[in-house]
Order: C-alpha cells, then sequence, then structure tokens
C-alpha cells in the first residue's frame, strides 16, 4: 500500500485549486520592526512586512521582552506539564488576573492559543446548557465553527452582522437556552459587529453571548477593552474571548465571564485539562503588554493613524480598497492566481510582504491582499507601498479606479 500517494493527491488537489500555500522563511529584527529578513531561495533580502497580526508592534516592545527574559532567567523556560498535574505557575495566574480586569469580569481562564479558547471554550459551554441552541455569524473564524460542531448541539446561521434575522431565529426557538456567538471585529473585510443590539436581543430573549475579540484587544477602547469597551458593552456580554498573540505580541488565548462559567470550563473542557501550560516567560510578557496598554494610548493613536493614511493613499492612488472603519486594509483582487502572483512580484521584486488570501479563507472570487499597517509603517513605507502596488496591478492587468485628489 502507497500511503504517500493519498497525501500526493490531496495535494495535488489543493494545488489545482489554486490554494496551495506557500509559506515565507522570515525572519524579525526586535528593534527594527516591521522591517525583517527574508531567506529567499537566492539568499538574505531585507523586507517590509505588511501583514502581520502583531498590530501594535508588542512583540519587541522592552518591556515585553524584559518581562520574558526576567521570568525565563528566574523560572526557566517550560511550564512542566499541564496545570492538573504541575500546577499553575504564578505567573499564569497573575496573566489571568490582568484579563479578568481588562474586560471587567470575575475571571479569566488562558488557553494556549486563541484557536484552543475558542474550539473547546464554546464547545464546553453548550454542553454544559441542556437544550442549547447556538446562534452563529455566517462569518466567524473556523475555530468558532469547529467548537460548535464538536460540540454536536444544534445551531442555526444568521446573515453576517444581521441583528433582525438574530431576533427572528430567537423568536422561533422560545423557552430554551440560546448562546449567539460572533466576532467583535472580522479580520478580512474590517467590519464590526452590531454588539449593542445583539446584546439588547440577549436581554429581552433570555439569551447569553459570546463574543470574540481577538483581532481588538489591545486596539479599541480606553484601555485596549476592544470594541465591547470602546461601545459600552462589555459588561453586557456573558463571555469575551481574546488571544494574546495579536496586539499584546506573545501567544496564547483565554476566555473571560463569570466565576463560575470559567470554573466549570476550567473543570471539563478537555483542551484545557490535556494540554501542557503556558511557560512563565509568556504569561509575564503578555502580562506586561495588557498592564502597558491599560495605560499607554500613544500605540492605538498611532496606529489609527496609520491606518487611516493607508487607506487614504492607496486609494488616492485608484488601487480597490474595501472600505472599513477599522485598521483592517484589504485591497480586493478577485482571482486566486493573480492575488498569489501580486504577493510574489511585491516580495521578490519591491521587498514587500503581503501573503495572499484566498480561499478558503474568503469566498473564491474575494481573494485579496490583506494590509495590516502598525505605528511603526511611516509615511515613506506607505508611499512606497502604494507605489509598488500600483505597479504590480498595472503589470498584472487587474483594474484601477479613477484616482481621487491626493491624500495630506
Amino acid at each position: 500500500m502507497d500511503y504517500n500517494s493519498f497525501f500526493e493527491t490531496a495535494l495535488e488537489r489543493i494545488r489545482d485549486e489554486r490554494r496551495y500555500r506557500v509559506f515565507a522563511d522570515l525572519e524579525r529584527i526586535a528593534g527594527r520592526f516591521p522591517h525583517a529578513i527574508w531567506h529567499s531561495p537566492k539568499g538574505q533580502q531585507n523586507v517590509v512586512i505588511w501583514c502581520s497580526n502583531d498590530y501594535l508592534g508588542m512583540g519587541q516592545h522592552p518591556k515585553v521582552i524584559g518581562a520574558m527574559v526576567e521570568t525565563a532567567t528566574r523560572s526557566g523556560t517550560g511550564a512542566g506539564g499541564t496545570r492538573n498535574i504541575a500546577g499553575t505557575n504564578h505567573s499564569l495566574i497573575q496573566l489571568e488576573d490582568e484579563l479578568a480586569d481588562l474586560h471587567g469580569k470575575e475571571a479569566a481562564l488562558v488557553f494556549t492559543s486563541g484557536y484552543v479558547s475558542n474550539q473547546t471554550g464554546i464547545a464546553t459551554i453548550v454542553k454544559l446548557i441542556p437544550n442549547c441552541l447556538v446562534l452563529s455569524d455566517a462569518l466567524n473564524h473556523n475555530s468558532m465553527i469547529e467548537g460548535i460542531r464538536q460540540s454536536g448541539i444544534e445551531y442555526k446561521i444568521f446573515r453576517h452582522n444581521d441583528a433582525a434575522h438574530v431576533e427572528e431565529l430567537l423568536k422561533a426557538n422560545p423557552n430554551r437556552p440560546v448562546l449567539i456567538v460572533c466576532e467583535s471585529l472580522y479580520s478580512m473585510d474590517g467590519d464590526v459587529a452590531p454588539l449593542k443590539e445583539f446584546c439588547d436581543l440577549a436581554e429581552k430573549y433570555g439569551a447569553m453571548t459570546y463574543v470574540d475579540e481577538v483581532h481588538a484587544v489591545g486596539m479599541y477602547g480606553p484601555r485596549g477593552g476592544g470594541i465591547a469597551e470602546r461601545d459600552g458593552v462589555m459588561h453586557r456580554i456573558d463571555v469575551l474571548e481574546g488571544t494574546l498573540a495579536k496586539a499584546f505580541g506573545c501567544l496564547g488565548g483565554y476566555i473571560a465571564g463569570s466565576a463560575k462559567m470559567v470554573d466549570a470550563v476550567r473543570s471539563y473542557a478537555p483542551g484545557f485539562i490535556f494540554t501542557t501550560a503556558l511557560p512563565p516567560s509568556i504569561c509575564s510578557a503578555a502580562a506586561a503588554a495588557i498592564k502597558h496598554l491599560k495605560s499607554s494610548k500613544w500605540e492605538r493613536e498611532r496606529h489609527q493613524d496609520r491606518a487611516a493614511r493607508t487607506k487614504a493613499v492607496l486609494t488616492s492612488a485608484g488601487l480597490p480598497v474595501i472600505a472599513s472603519d477599522t485598521h483592517i486594509v484589504p485591497v480586493f483582487v478577485g482571482d486566486p492566481e493573480r492575488c498569489k502572483q501580486a504577493s510574489d512580484i511585491l516580495l521578490e521584486e519591491f521587498g514587500i510582504y503581503i501573503q495572499p488570501i484566498n480561499y478558503p479563507t474568503v469566498p473564491k472570487g474575494t481573494e485579496r491582499l490583506r494590509i495590516t499597517p502598525s505605528p511603526y509603517h511611516d509615511d515613506g513605507l506607505i508611499d512606497e507601498l502604494a507605489d509598488a502596488l500600483v505597479q504590480v496591478w498595472d503589470r498584472l492587468g487587474l483594474p484601477l479606479h479613477a484616482k481621487a485628489a491626493a491624500a495630506e
């Protein structure tokens, strides 16, 4: 039996569908972000990263690096096992306290990734609620979808960000527990959920709310609590889920909510119970990032300024920027092959790294380059990006819009 033939067939299938993924070998250098070294087939090349989810550059912040190094020196590199067996390292307790405080909740629980916190968190919560129905936004992240599917619980999908459809489904399912599951900020289009309307409906019909804030924590709200904090509804949401791997520049995921809910998930979730805990050094680094962003507004304000300027300059150059009110800057391509070609040309000829976004991350026909400016992308880098994109669009025969007035 030639088992490798099965794997080769599977690989050929995704190659034929033009969605085979190639990863760039990049070396980030602390203090130089967004500049990095690309270890290309032709040797090392300096590049500028334009698609990192380290949105605020906290992965290189001196406080964060210092906390990680100091804790690793004091406590070593590993956690020693699961929290069940090895105990909970004190840095992890401190991190969970910071997260609970950030979201104004009684407790928080840290997982090894944002994916795991959604997948095992949602599945565990709904299985503990008899006869629970899940209402899930049509564009929810794969981790949320897998959590719902693996729970085996009945679910219904509502039209993206459509509060009227949510109410229609609530009315059709009276007198049973319901969990409304959505993201606060959708990372491919950059649009925001109507959280206030969802909270109003949850309170009206006695439902619970679960909101994924992974692309918003650290970046929105007076202390970086996310879109829910910015919109004044954080206290009305039952479960807030987030990540430590984006705006906080580290690794891990978490949920925050009532002490009883968190304790129940801690006691029942296999994705928590049977997985080695985060090392103390990562916990300390994440806690340092959270503490800093609770009080520092510079990163958030500068980040929004850079995102706004990037949108303005690219739009003025005639590029098809998908409109959004957030820091996500999607540039529409609409073809998988040309999307990959655009990414390759930008990297190889212009030293600009933007990963192509193709199916299944986005629907077929909506392929795009997803640009995420940081506080450290200056005016010169933004102008160079626009010039490079215009040249690539011209070479690939991609349509440009009529040029607007020059951006300030």
